[in-house]
């Protein structure tokens, strides 16, 4: 990838959070990371209604859930190059636009074949501007604020996600799941107004190499055909060459960035004990949270009985927990270090899904629901970020952006491909969004295959990561 040759905000007059100016900053950039999240977790809610209407079965909800994950995930380290040579802000606003372009054809959908189409579309409008996010922040910031800012990023971003399931179900009993996709539009209008207006520029000082085309079609070719093995796992021949496809290109993907003049993906960043070890934690962790949450909102609706409002209420203390939060355990991070909160969050989640193994048909709210998602929204309120301290503070500032489009390439790839193989593991059959008995077996073991994914991260989070330093003090520059 083109590689950044300075950072345009001097890190000595950077922006204090205590400023208005810094605090639009976030504001602004924690907005567009949101979206991205809220129509993930908005979606998850949506997707029975959708199966219904759209007589699709669980290949076509993984499908509507991984044609975005897997344009994301494909694309989002090009997406960090674009910033880091036509700079930042550009980008991001351009992600936001083809964003809202998806959205609009996604509620026009006539059948699944559509709706997939719509989700891709978002995907890459999402590639573009997930990576500046975080980018923008570690540029625009002072550098003894920088592990606030990201942690007021964190909270605000992550109350967007966990407040989907709540909006999901208001807008699908209200209006239907089609405003799910319609809603987004001006939003992003708003956020692109905000951007435009308070974000400083950044990136756009890259230097004017080949960008890594080639890497980024083969990690699509990877993702892609890896999904397609991994989703038609018993398809037989096709679906074996597809995995077999999918292996060979991110084999070769991995010999073009090791011999790329300007990788997509800089392999030496992983030189970096900690930023190798948080985006393993990270592959882990929401990994487990994407597999958890594409499961629990079916299992409220379909076997529990609970409507899409009712669901979306199921699901809000995650709201209420992850506004409290998250915020302060970036204060938390920069004094103690992300180890001990990092391993604390990861327990608490595999708690979480261990709990709820109990939820069944007429599932009680109180007793079976409230306690997992209070477990699940205190945890993921600990590992949001100490992750993202960890991976930026481990390289020099001039390479956040593609620091930051690696974490979200790992941890959307996580998701990607265990919403693909936790069905066929949990033995769930096509007809399992219309079967409440299948979908209640397998959902017992999805969640047991999410506690095991969580308590790994737990152990590679307290291994791998310590008290960091940001690499310009530390001397590193991977």
């Amino acid at each position: 990838m083109t590689q950044v040759i300075r950072t345009p905000v001097d890190a000595s007059d950077g922006l204090r959070l205590s400023q208005p100016a810094g605090r639009w900053v976030v504001v602004a950039t924690a907005l567009g990371a949101g979206l991205v999240l809220l129509e993930t977790t908005v979606l998850n809610v949506a997707l029975p209604p959708m199966a219904r209407d759209l007589g699709a079965g669980m290949a076509g909800m993984q499908w509507t859930v991984n044609a975005f994950a897997l344009a994301l995930t494909g694309l989002i380290l090009f997406g960090a190059a674009l910033g880091d040579r036509y700079g930042r802000r550009r980008i991001y606003l351009a992600g936001l636009a083809l964003f809202a372009t998806g959205s609009l054809l996604g509620g026009f959908a006539p059948g699944i074949g559509w709706l997939i189409t719509a989700r891709a579309v978002q995907g890459v409008g999402g590639a573009l501007l997930v990576p500046g996010s975080l980018a923008l922040i570690q540029a625009a910031f002072h550098p003894g604020d920088r592990a606030r800012a990201v942690g007021a990023w964190s909270g605000m971003s992550g109350v967007a996600g966990a407040a989907g399931p709540l909006l999901g179900g208001v807008v699908v009993d209200a209006a239907g799941w089609r405003w799910v996709f319609w809603i987004n539009v001006p939003i992003a209008a708003v956020v692109a107004s905000l951007v435009a207006r308070h974000v400083p520029d950044a990136g756009g000082t890259a230097e004017r190499g080949r960008l890594d085309v080639a890497g980024a079609v083969l990690a699509a070719i990877g993702f892609g055909g890896l999904t397609y093995g991994l989703t038609d796992a018993a398809g037989g021949p096709p679906a074996a060459a597809a995995a077999a496809i999918g292996l060979l290109g991110m084999a070769a993907f991995v010999l073009v960035e090791r011999r790329a003049a300007a990788p997509m993906l800089p392999l030496e960043l992983f030189a970096v004990r900690e930023f190798s070890a948080a985006n393993l934690a990270s592959f882990c962790l929401y990994g487990a949270v994407a597999g958890m949450f594409f499961l629990l909102p079916m299992q409220l609706q379909i076997t529990a009985g609970y409507s899409p409002l009712a669901t979306g209420l199921a699901l809000l203390p995650i709201t209420a927990v992850v506004l409290v939060l998250s915020p302060r355990t970036g204060t938390l991070v920069a004094r103690a270090g992300p180890r001990v909160l990092l391993t604390a969050g990861s327990v608490t989640c595999a708690a979480a899904a261990l709990l709820a193994v109990r939820i069944g048909a007429d599932a009680s709210y109180l007793a079976e629901v409230l306690p997992v998602v209070l477990g699940a929204g205190l945890g993921i309120s600990a590992i949001t970020a100490p992750i993202s301290v960890t991976v930026l503070s481990a390289v020099a500032g001039d390479r956040a952006g593609i620091a930051s489009g690696v974490n979200n390439g790992v941890a959307r790839a996580a998701g990607l491909l265990v919403v693909a193989v936790l069905p066929p593991l949990a033995n769930l059959p096509q007809d399992a969004t219309h079967n409440p008995e299948a979908l209640d077996r397998g959902f017992d073991v999805g969640m047991v295959a999410c506690a095991g994914l969580y308590l790994l991260g737990a152990a590679v989070a307290w291994w791998g990561t310590g008290r960091i330093r940001p690499a310009a003090e530390s001397g590193r520059r991977p």
